[in-house]
């Protein structure tokens, strides 16, 4: 799983017949730190309730495709959003800070 942040979303007026009622999202992926890596992406929302700015956590690939939503037990996806962040405890040190307590 991965970060990331929902910072838009996908109309399409054509798509497979399996994606018909479900959400898609623009996120935005983010390191542990929160700050923005790679390109943007488009992912299903499982969960159809991410909004605009909230922080999420996401599968690609395989594991996207095998995200069940009944009645598909198989998506033509490449990423899901499969939940919504609360907050996130790391009590390790970040890599390369030294000063840092655990």
């Amino acid at each position: 799983m991965e970060f990331g942040r929902i910072i838009g979303t996908v109309v399409a007026t054509r798509k497979d017949p399996s994606l018909t009622g479900m959400r898609l999202a623009v996120v935005q992926p983010l390191d542990e730190d929160g700050t923005e890596v790679d390109r943007p992406l488009v992912a299903v929302d499982t969960a159809g309730q991410a909004a605009i700015g909230e922080h999420v956590f996401y599968v690609t690939g395989a594991d996207a495709m095998m995200v069940s939503i009944e009645p598909h037990p198989l998506l033509p996806v490449d990423a899901a959003v499969v939940g919504i962040l609360h907050d996130v405890h790391t009590p390790m040190s970040r890599r390369g800070d030294e000063t840092a307590q655990p």
